[in-house]
């Protein structure tokens, strides 16, 4: 049960690229989510998620004797949602905010590289991924509000997805 979870039921078992399938996993639940939850519960289940997921995660370390193995995609998830839940209800911010988490989430700039390296168990794990999706979140919520101040607000750019009341 434990594996499942971490792996958000198989997701991070993906051979190639299980972060980025992690990722996608995450952010098509959050869709689903989001079609009947308003953005702020996923946010609030996201801050739980990454609670719950410390404990859960330094059992499994303490078990493997393996900080942070490959498979473990359940921090992706919590990230990924924070993103969706801050920047907004288009079809472009919920795009821009898992291309922003995984640009984030891979290359690991400033502090979220140093959580990377420097925190150990369950809090470094979910850690650098939850800033990432913090500034995921942001980053797409400003892009967004640039792009249509300067004109670049065509209709596709304002497609609202359809759960947005």
């Amino acid at each position: 049960m434990q594996r499942l979870f971490l792996t958000f039921f198989g997701a991070g078992l993906s051979p190639k690229a299980p972060g980025t399938v992690g990722s996608l996993a995450g952010a098509i639940a959050a869709f689903g989510i989001l079609t009947i939850l308003p953005a702020f519960t996923l946010f609030l289940v996201s801050i739980c998620l990454f609670l719950y997921s410390i404990k859960i995660i330094d059992d499994y370390e303490a078990k493997t004797g393996v900080h942070d193995h490959g498979s473990i995609v359940i921090d992706e998830v919590a990230g990924v949602w924070l993103a969706i839940s801050i920047s907004g209800a288009t079809a472009v911010q919920f795009a821009l905010s898992v291309a922003f988490f995984r640009l984030f989430d891979i290359w690991k700039p400033s502090v979220i590289g140093r959580i990377d390296r420097d925190v150990k168990g369950g809090l470094g794990v979910m850690g650098d991924d939850m800033v990432a999706g913090l500034f995921a979140g942001l980053l797409s919520a400003i892009c967004y509000e640039a792009a249509t101040k300067i004109g670049l607000d065509y209709e596709w750019v304002k497609f609202e997805l359809p759960f947005v009341k």
